[in-house]
């Protein structure tokens, strides 16, 4: 994104789920925030209520494929199947693959359709061997102009988001960020 701008792009993966994504909605309302969340069809499909509560509160929302699927695992025609088996319930043109991982011919494929959005900060919330308080540090090591911040919307990194989350959008108010959605 544009490094002449002061502002970042929070984006949460692999939800919603009602464990988290209620939590993370209550977060960036509380500082009015919007982010853009890159959801599972397969969650999306089980809990529409969340889905829905995400567009109504005017977040943006993207494909993460139906069933969280790696492109290296996965031939052209099963992956871009299940891209779109995603999109049925998402209706987005953004699409981040799970992990990052793609191969080219997929990433050549789908991007006619959609618009890939990797990111330049992962927070590792997921990892079990980070704290609330490394992911913060992450956050506050890492985020520059136009950084692309993923969290995840996950049972693996909400315990930690609870720390993690607010104080990272503080600090980033603090330094003068502006907080934006990726548009399609």
């Amino acid at each position: 994104m544009d490094r002449h701008e002061r502002s970042v792009y929070l984006t949460f993966d692999d939800g919603p789920i009602p464990e988290s994504t209620p939590f993370i909605l209550d977060t960036l309302r509380k500082f009015n925030i919007k982010a853009t969340f890159f959801m599972v069809g397969d969650n999306v499909r089980k809990y529409p209520e969340l889905y829905e509560q995400i567009v109504k509160e005017g977040h943006q929302v993207g494909n993460h494929t139906h069933n969280h699927i790696s492109g290296f695992r996965y031939s052209l025609h099963d992956y871009s199947y299940n891209v779109e088996k995603a999109n049925a319930y998402i209706h987005s043109n953004l699409m981040r693959p799970p992990h990052g991982w793609m191969r080219l011919v997929q990433y050549a494929w789908l991007c006619r359709k959609y618009k890939i959005v990797m990111w330049d900060l992962v927070t590792r919330d997921y990892s079990k061997w980070m704290t609330a308080e490394d992911i913060f540090n992450n956050v506050k090591r890492y985020a520059r102009n136009g950084s692309i911040i993923t969290f995840h919307d996950s049972l693996k990194s909400i315990q930690k988001l609870h720390h993690a989350l607010p104080e990272s959008i503080q600090w980033l108010k603090e330094q003068g960020y502006a907080f934006k959605r990726i548009e399609p």
